[in-house]
């Protein structure tokens, strides 16, 4: 098997020989090297064999001293076919460049299909989409890729809550969830306002409902605001109270900052290394080697071939490489309890409600220690404490 694909690729003759002595040529050019095999007798001075093509050239030579005349019958080989395609390289060339222009309009953008969003809306991710460059007649392999498209239009279109990016052949198909308008308020039960922690009342704004309590009064979890029984005594009727009761809360935070610390950042460097991929053999097409910088962050885009309608088990990837470097930053005394109040702050309105506000802070307890900077800090928080409790059956009746 080996031996028939050297053949093939070097090419291989099949020669007729006729006249006397033909034993004696053949003799003669096997005794000088030449390889012939498939010896076949036609008559008593006519045989035929095949031999390489890098031999064939040589025949004529041991020919002349015998007497034998010698023609070609056939030839196979890679040398022939090549020149045969050479030959007619008009045809190859056109069915080559035929096949890269379909290959190349197949991946091109040529639709863009949107549902699910109101023609405004859809205005402004057309708009959007044109800022990101994905536009019909757009090459797929320089177009950010389906994630990257889906995360921009959510972060720069306030009115989306979720949008579905798919590519589709030549098609991106967009799936759009919009921010519905605010529910008229419900009806309410009637109801109470109590409580929802400890605090002692800074200022209030009641709406509906009979106020129950004072500015500066103590109150305790679950305790009565707002009474959503109103009217004198035997004309009594039960309405929904609403409202806002602002209470001051307190929270002791416990926070440790480092004197020096270590981080990365990038420092403008990067390289590009651009590969395809043949199933799972990468072959580099630019960027060869590694890059100048050790320390680096890789972000990798991988894009598969279409033809037609069918994927193709060729990938296009581009792979940024950014430099980054180990930073060191040493804080004073100063500037690191600044530092470890404002982390104080941060983890105190991960704990409360969005629109509280630190009303003060006053650090209890302070100290360095083991290269630390370790602090309590006391913070007062003003807070809507109010929540909506059902009134009870017993008030009711």
């Amino acid at each position: 098997m080996k031996n028939q694909w050297v053949d093939f690729l070097f090419g291989k003759v099949t020669v007729k020989v006729s006249g006397k002595g033909i034993e004696r040529f053949l003799n003669n050019l096997t005794r000088h090297g030449l390889h012939i095999w498939h010896v076949k007798r036609h008559g008593s001075e006519t045989i035929t064999f095949i031999m390489r093509l890098q031999d064939a050239l040589k025949i004529r030579l041991y020919a002349r001293s015998h007497e034998c005349s010698i023609s070609f019958l056939r030839r196979s080989g890679m040398p022939f076919l090549v020149k045969r395609l050479l030959k007619n390289s008009g045809f190859m060339v056109g069915g080559i460049l035929f096949l890269f222009v379909i290959l190349i309009l197949s991946n091109v953008i040529w639709g863009i299909e949107i549902k699910g969003a109101k023609p405004a809306t859809e205005y402004q991710i057309r708009k959007e989409l044109d800022k990101l460059d994905v536009k019909i007649g757009k090459l797929q392999l320089f177009v950010e890729n389906v994630e990257g498209i889906q995360r921009k239009l959510t972060n720069n279109i306030g009115s989306l809550t979720w949008v579905g990016v798919e590519l589709k052949g030549t098609t991106y198909h967009l799936q759009v969830v919009e921010k519905k308008d605010p529910k008229k308020p419900e009806q309410l039960e009637p109801q109470n306002l109590v409580a929802k922690k400890k605090a002692i009342i800074a200022n209030m704004y009641v709406k509906t409902g009979q106020s129950v309590v004072e500015i500066n009064d103590h109150v305790e979890k679950g305790q009565l605001l707002v009474s959503g029984v109103i009217g004198r005594e035997g004309q009594t009727k039960e309405v929904a109270a609403t409202g806002e009761v602002w209470g001051e809360i307190w929270f002791t935070s416990h926070v440790e900052q480092p004197l020096i610390t270590n981080f990365k950042v990038f420092n403008g460097k990067e390289k590009q290394k651009h590969s395809l991929f043949l199933g799972k053999i990468e072959i580099p097409i630019w960027g060869f080697g590694e890059p100048e910088f050790t320390e680096y962050e890789s972000e990798k885009n991988v894009r598969k071939i279409h033809f037609l309608k069918w994927e193709l088990p060729i990938s296009y990837s581009n792979e940024t490489l950014r430099a980054r470097e180990e930073m060191e930053r040493i804080y004073t005394e100063k500037e690191a309890i600044q530092r470890a109040v404002e982390l104080a702050k941060k983890d105190i309105k991960s704990k409360v409600d969005e629109d509280a506000i630190i009303k003060d802070d006053k650090i209890l307890h302070q100290e360095i220690k083991n290269g630390k900077v370790i602090l309590d800090i006391h913070f007062k928080i003003v807070e809507n404490i109010a929540v909506g409790k059902p009134i009870p059956k017993e008030t009711l009746e």
